[in-house]
């Protein structure tokens, strides 16, 4: 069941902080780099960061997320993280094409680390179009995406 988290303040926002630190601890050895910036983030820094969340939930419980910012037209996605207890359940694929159908837009773009393929082979499949690579510390590269 999708739906909006409106407060994160509540138990949803120390799940989502709990989430996000189990999933990007898995890319973050995917691609051989522990410095992603949500995996280092205290809760404080989580809380004030301004992006709109949509969680998907089972039995209460945040089983995945998507973050992003809008204006005008422009989304930037920040944040697409599933639990590691629910990769290959296509939660990330309806988290994706519910913010495509949900949201208006008339540019997305999205950020991944080079080496974390089922992400950028996700964002391929939905469209999303490789711009360059960019190296964001030393021997760290971060692929970006547009539709």
């Amino acid at each position: 069941m999708m739906m909006n988290i409106p407060e994160l303040r509540s138990i949803h926002g120390q799940q989502l902080f709990s989430l996000q630190k189990k999933a990007y601890a898995v890319e973050a050895e995917l691609v051989g780099f522990d410095e992603i910036p949500p995996l280092v983030e205290t809760f404080n820094q989580f809380l004030r960061c301004k992006e709109t969340f949509i969680g998907f939930f089972v039995d209460d419980t945040v089983a995945g997320a998507i973050s992003y910012k809008s204006e005008n037209g422009l989304i930037e996605i920040c944040r697409l993280v599933v639990h590691p207890d629910h990769f290959r359940k296509g939660i990330a694929q309806a988290l994706l094409t519910h913010l495509q159908l949900t949201i208006p837009w008339k540019k997305l773009s999205v950020s991944t680390g080079t080496l974390n393929m089922p992400a950028r082979k996700l964002y391929e499949k939905n469209g999303f179009i490789h711009k360059k690579d960019v190296e964001v510390a030393p021997q760290f590269f971060i692929s970006l995406y547009e539709k």
